[in-house]
């Protein structure tokens, strides 16, 4: 019996033109798929030479209802001023579209270089954009978008690591000994409800383009209610406390030209990183099924990743039990 095909495999370059087409643009060329795994992305020229991303939604991740939340954001952060993509609306106003068995939405093309971390004008500029975007994000919240619980992401990511054949016994048990751990630690340090707000959620630097100091955040498919250091903590690369701490300094300044910043809130760097990494290895597990995952990322089948990510756990662990460098 043929194995079903996973649904992304019937999305093809016709269907992606003529799902475009229908909303009525005309496309001289052919679609260039981007590099994006959850869902599949599509830069496309229109006859006028205007250059769009086509978004064609995973089936059955996001409700129609939070897709239409994370829209409304982004027309809210582009009324307000702030740089970035707020998708394309037809003549009744709709942002979402619907063919060949797939939500979509077009967004204008932003183009630019990723910033570079160890400049410091770059690293005040991105705490500017970012203080921009929370500026007008603590103004409402989310209903349906999703939260940043770590108790409730922690464990399900463990649950569906342990629940796939990708761990030795050995692993499945150093694995399942670390994850409690963490879980315990994560508890104890989470954040109160009233932290909250709306954050993009995904601040890594292929989410922020740009020019000299002038930078636009992209793709808000992971925007969320969680505390605002969920959108500052990925900036803050450097290996040595001087520089971290420069790092740090440089990106608060920015942030606060805008919105004040809770330095508490530092302390949730590494519970934040955590659930990141948790959340990483459960995903490639969950998403296995899509062709796009083992052409990807084939060292998942190894154990040798997973004996790397079992230490990298053990690192967490000790980073949440010794806090380092917090201002």
């Amino acid at each position: 019996m043929t194995a079903p095909k996973h649904p992304f495999e019937s999305l093809s370059p016709a269907h992606v033109v003529d799902a475009v087409e229908s909303l009525g643009f005309w496309l001289p060329g052919e679609p260039f798929a981007l590099n994006s795994y959850e869902n599949r992305v599509f830069l496309l020229s229109d006859d006028d030479r205007r250059r769009w991303v086509a978004k064609f939604y995973r089936p059955e991740r996001w409700s129609e209802a939070q897709i239409r939340e994370e829209h409304t954001f982004l027309d809210e952060l582009d009324t307000a001023g702030v740089p970035g993509a707020p998708p394309w609306r037809d003549d009744n106003g709709e942002t979402l579209h619907h063919a060949y068995g797939f939500a979509f939405a077009l967004f204008p093309h932003v183009s630019g270089q990723a910033p570079e971390l160890e400049n410091p004008a770059h690293l005040f500029a991105l705490g500017d954009l970012i203080g921009q975007v929370h500026a007008v994000a603590r103004r409402s919240s989310f209903q349906t978008r999703p939260v940043q619980e770590p108790m409730a992401i922690s464990q399900a990511s463990c649950e569906r690591v342990l629940a796939s054949d990708w761990l030795s016994r050995r692993q499945r048990q150093a694995y399942a000994r670390i994850a409690e751990r963490l879980q315990t630690l994560l508890v104890e340090q989470r954040w109160p409800e009233t932290t909250l707000q709306r954050v993009h959620g995904d601040c890594h630097l292929g989410n922020i383009l740009g020019r000299d100091e002038d930078f636009a955040l992209v793709d808000f498919d992971d925007c969320c209610m969680a505390p605002a250091v969920q959108d500052l903590w990925m900036l803050l690369t450097a290996p040595e406390a001087d520089e971290w701490q420069m790092q740090l300094s440089e990106v608060i300044e920015g942030y606060e030209q805008h919105v004040e910043f809770d330095r508490r809130q530092l302390r949730w760097i590494e519970p934040l990183r955590t659930l990141r990494l948790m959340r990483h290895s459960a995903w490639l597990v969950d998403r296995w099924e899509d062709p796009a995952f083992p052409r990807a990322f084939p060292w998942v089948a190894s154990e040798g990743y997973w004996d790397q990510h079992i230490r990298i756990l053990e690192q967490q662990r000790l980073a949440l039990e010794n806090p380092r460098w917090l201002a």
